[in-house]
């Protein structure tokens, strides 16, 4: 072959797995038996420390602990915006009525 280099198929290390760097560091924590997260834990959960310290050592663990939301979009169909239907009170009442009457759940139409 001129000119390139192909990469042979499953060479090198998986995508994802840990270099031996990473799988050392990781063991000589486990091996001190605290992690940085259970550090940050005990100073957040000391009554004898000052509040500002306590709820620093929280906000800095608060990410390994509870991950944060993915904010949503809502829309209505096709993305556009959603639709809302106004009614007087009057019109409510007699669709109620009427769903009653006809012993139906939603009225037709709803989704």
């Amino acid at each position: 072959m001129a000119g390139g280099v192909r990469k042979r198929s499953g060479a090198g290390r998986p995508k994802g797995s840990q270099n031996k760097a990473s799988i050392a560091r990781q063991a000589a924590v486990a091996a001190s038996g605290l992690t940085p997260l259970d550090f940050m834990l005990g100073v957040m959960r000391n009554e004898a420390l000052d509040l500002p310290i306590r709820l620093d050592a929280g906000k800095n663990a608060a990410p390994y602990v509870h991950p944060k939301l993915s904010a949503i979009t809502h829309s209505g169909p096709g993305g556009g915006p959603i639709q809302s239907e106004s009614r007087s009170d009057r019109d409510l009442a007699m669709a109620i009525l009427d769903m009653l009457r006809r012993g139906q759940k939603e009225p037709s139409g709803a989704g």
